[in-house]
């Protein structure tokens, strides 16, 4: 405990509701109870690529535990491992670890509390690898990283698709249509099934749960003839047909996810439509799920995983990840979670309810 004097702290990946509540936590975790100082590393592992790192006081975390995004910046392109350089306009990966770890000794940072989601996780593991002193802490709308049973960022998420959800309702009714609302999870279906279930959407398609289009045409024409003129449907962004594929947008070969899922509500719009002959309309919420002030849920998990960080550094913990189990806080080696998802089980409760107010899931 003793030797720690300098803590750095970075975000990495896609943003996500609640990262200042994090950092704040951390910082005055830090400062407040073990008089650390607290280093911030810019847009996440690319800042500490380019050394563009700066103390953080409680001043500069002041206030911004309601504020949606991170006051850090944050970069889901940049991993040391196969870093993206353009060399005579083509583009070559290099393995810039070694300057992550100069640019850690020149500021001496002796920990590293890493903010992230799967990804990020799997590149702090080879930190750990190589010597490096990190925590981690789980951060993901998708609430698909291993080893815990919620990140925080999902309840927000949550709760902008469920508001979303039940605006439709009236649009669907008033016009007498089916309305398919795509929601992001990329491989897992938390997002659709809590949303989904929130807001009595009428079918709920997951990528745990391959869909059978016949089913929910069928399911749609059958609430039709029941007087039931009008569907809502919430489909998670990897949702696919039994037998298909997922639905790529785009791949992105600098990323270090380079799959960019989307489309599928598009694509389940079209066939229900053209198998029931009923006027269907696709939205998709993409990022809007991610922003604004994160909801109180969000902002409680956060502070108490950025405080558990720093008591972890505190009791001489290393290679830990923050977890929730229950309705507690606790940890495990962050090399568990390391090229693992955490995706929804077919036998889950919610699944069981769902079907028994006899919501579809094709």
């Amino acid at each position: 405990m003793n030797r720690l004097k300098r803590i750095g702290v970075l975000t990495a990946g896609g943003d996500c509701p609640g990262l200042n509540a994090v950092i704040r936590a951390v910082t005055k975790s830090a400062l407040e109870q073990s008089d650390m100082e607290v280093i911030g590393i810019e847009d996440g592992f690319l800042g500490l690529i380019e050394n563009r790192i700066h103390p953080l006081t409680s001043e500069s975390v002041s206030n911004i535990l309601t504020v949606g995004g991170t006051i850090l910046g944050t970069n889901n392109k940049s991993d040391p491992r196969r870093f993206a350089v353009k060399v005579n306009g083509a583009i070559e990966y290099h393995n810039v670890t070694g300057r992550c770890l100069d640019h850690l000794a020149q500021h001496r940072i002796d920990a590293l509390v890493v903010i992230g989601g799967d990804g990020s996780m799997a590149i702090t593991s080879d930190f750990i690898r190589l010597g490096v002193n990190c925590i981690g802490v789980p951060k993901t709308i998708d609430n698909d990283l291993y080893g815990t049973d919620v990140t925080f960022g999902f309840a927000t998420a949550v709760s902008i698709a469920t508001d979303a959800l039940d605006r439709v309702h009236t649009t669907a009714a008033s016009h007498h249509r089916v309305i398919v609302v795509e929601v992001m999870g990329r491989n897992a279906g938390w997002i659709a099934l809590y949303s989904g279930i929130a807001s009595g959407s009428d079918v709920i398609l997951i990528p745990e749960i391959p869909y059978d289009i016949n089913v929910v045409s069928n399911f749609v024409l059958d609430r039709s003839k029941r007087g039931k003129r009008f569907s809502i449907i919430c489909v998670a962004e990897g949702a696919r047909p039994a037998g298909g594929t997922q639905v790529v947008s785009r791949v992105d070969p600098t990323s270090a996810d380079p799959v960019r899922l989307g489309g599928v509500g598009q694509k389940v719009a079209a066939d229900i439509e053209a198998m029931t002959e009923i006027e269907t309309r696709a939205i998709t919420l993409g990022h809007v799920q991610r922003g604004g002030t994160p909801v109180a849920e969000d902002r409680v998990l956060a502070t108490q995983f950025g405080n558990e960080a720093i008591e972890l550094l505190k009791a001489g913990e290393r290679g830990r990840l923050v977890v929730m189990k229950g309705r507690t806080v606790t940890h495990i080696p962050l090399e568990e979670a390391e090229g693992k998802q955490r995706l929804v089980p077919t036998d889950h409760p919610l699944i069981r309810a769902a079907r028994h107010v006899l919501t579809c899931f094709g």
